[in-house]
């Protein structure tokens, strides 16, 4: 692996763990009951997460560039199955850190609710004081919550198999859409801008069956009609569905791939 490619993996691994965390803020949100609170900073993570996700198009395209004019073009689908393979590094260790993130989001919303200021709420994370907060807030899944996961989901197979067809093709979106430059290079600019034939296909998922019903469970579990320890494991259900999306984005790729590049040459 050359630093290029290292690069790409670390900057594809960031996004996945952020997206992943996020989840966590919902928690925090339900324990804090700073519901609107939390759902502004899981909408935060959520858009940072998929903002930087365009980012990866400059770098990726460069990849593309790099390995045509080098001979090496054969070798780009290795690259992109190795992407794809550190999101799903990233969304495993992201799970693995939901207690720790759901503590430091509690500790966030509480300081925003003093300071009412996002930029010293940033500003905290990384003083002294606000990374000796990181170290406390630190936490590993313990035996007795794995061994909850048996236990009712609170939300339907159907609901987590959406969840995981929608993060895949977002995790491929933009990976397909620059392969398939490759694969047709006569439209490569058209291909590479066609990620958005995959990449809304899978926001209209998630806005509109996946983000209701977490949405409305919050809301129950503030209510009383549902327990705290049912909407945890929701979020690490919801999580795991995500990583198998990742997973699932590894079959989704090469056929992704090629109807963008059939859909390019029909635009």
């Amino acid at each position: 692996m050359d630093a290029q490619l290292l690069i790409i993996c670390l900057l594809t691994a960031g996004i996945n763990l952020i997206g992943t965390l996020a989840y966590a803020a919902r928690i925090a949100g339900v324990r804090t009951r700073r519901i609107a609170m939390s759902f502004a900073l899981f909408n935060i993570l959520v858009l940072v997460s998929r903002t930087s996700n365009s980012f990866l198009g400059p770098f990726l395209a460069k990849r593309i560039e790099t390995r045509i004019s080098d001979g090496g073009g054969e070798a780009l689908l290795w690259d992109f199955r190795l992407i794809l393979f550190s999101a799903t590094i990233a969304v495993a260790l992201g799970i693995a850190l939901v207690p720790t993130g759901q503590r430091m989001f509690a500790r966030a919303i509480g300081y925003f609710q003093n300071t009412r200021s996002t930029g010293k709420m940033i500003l905290r994370t990384a003083s002294p004081a606000g990374l000796r907060a990181i170290r406390q807030a630190i936490r590993v899944p313990s035996s007795t919550q794995l061994r909850e996961l048996a236990k009712p989901r609170g939300v339907g197979w159907g609901v987590l198999l959406a969840n995981c067809m929608a993060q895949a093709l977002i995790t491929v979106g933009v990976l397909a859409s620059l392969y398939a430059g490759y694969l047709n290079p006569e439209f490569r600019v058209t291909a590479s801008q066609l990620s958005a034939v995959i990449n809304g296909f899978a926001t209209i998922l998630l806005f509109a069956l996946i983000d209701p019903q977490l949405s409305v469970m919050t809301d129950d579990v503030v209510e009383g009609r549902v327990s705290e320890p049912l909407f945890r494991r929701t979020i690490v259900w919801i999580s795991f569905s995500r990583l198998a999306g990742t997973l699932l984005a590894q079959v989704f790729f090469v056929p992704s791939a090629q109807a963008v590049a059939w859909i390019a040459n029909h635009v």
